[in-house]
């Protein structure tokens, strides 16, 4: 069995846009990236660690743990071994509570990588492959949510791009969720159902094809 952790927030946690409510996991697309791959027969364990707020390096002021590149490498240590570890941060690292750029952010996901690849994981265990899932772009923020990710659209717009280049320098796999889906028209953050549906099944095809795992 070959175990894939997934490293995300809010969007891959599966909560309901405009709610703080959450998908069951076979609606998120952790769960349907699991079964789709499962059931092209593959023998893959989904491990998902998604905090709502994650930031890629940066601390939320209001809550604690929210700096994505606290405690990594032990969570890497945790679950080994790994044959993928799939990244999806960057969106709340556009929240009004930092004036970052998508450069300052992609470089963000860098220091995860770097950290994930110095992980202390147990002798003769391998390191695991990596995939940097850029999100869907922000659009107009919207419901409750607006206050908190007012202008995000502007300070994040160029991400994908930037965590292509990121994914390049560091030899890590790369895809871009807003080739396949864009956010929720309820909030502009995050995704719905069958966004989700979308996407994981996307990106179940994208580790098939490009990485070797079986």
């Amino acid at each position: 069995m070959n175990q894939i952790l997934i490293y995300s927030d809010s969007l891959t946690w599966g909560i309901i846009p405009d709610t703080r409510e959450r998908l069951a996991f076979n609606k998120r697309w952790p769960g349907v990236f699991e079964n789709a791959l499962n059931s092209s027969g593959k023998n893959v364990r989904v491990i998902e660690n998604c905090l709502n707020g994650r930031r890629t390096t940066w601390e939320d002021p209001f809550k604690e743990g929210r700096d994505g590149s606290q405690g990594v490498a032990q969570v890497i240590e945790m679950h080994s071994p790994l044959s993928l570890v799939i990244i999806m941060l960057g969106t709340n690292d556009f929240q009004v509570t930092h004036n970052n750029t998508a450069w300052l952010s992609a470089q963000g996901t860098g220091k995860i990588i770097q950290i994930i690849r110095q992980a202390p994981v147990e002798p003769g265990m391998p390191l695991p492959e990596i995939m940097v899932v850029a999100p869907p772009p922000i659009t107009k923020p919207a419901g409750a949510i607006a206050d908190k990710f007012d202008g995000a659209e502007k300070r994040g717009a160029g991400l994908a791009m930037e965590l292509e280049n990121i994914a390049k320098v560091h030899d890590t796999y790369f895809f871009n969720a807003g080739s396949v889906t864009k956010a929720s028209v309820k909030d502009g953050i995050h995704l719905d159902e069958d966004q989700h549906q979308v996407l994981g099944k996307a990106i179940a095809q994208a580790v098939a094809e490009r990485i070797d795992l079986w």
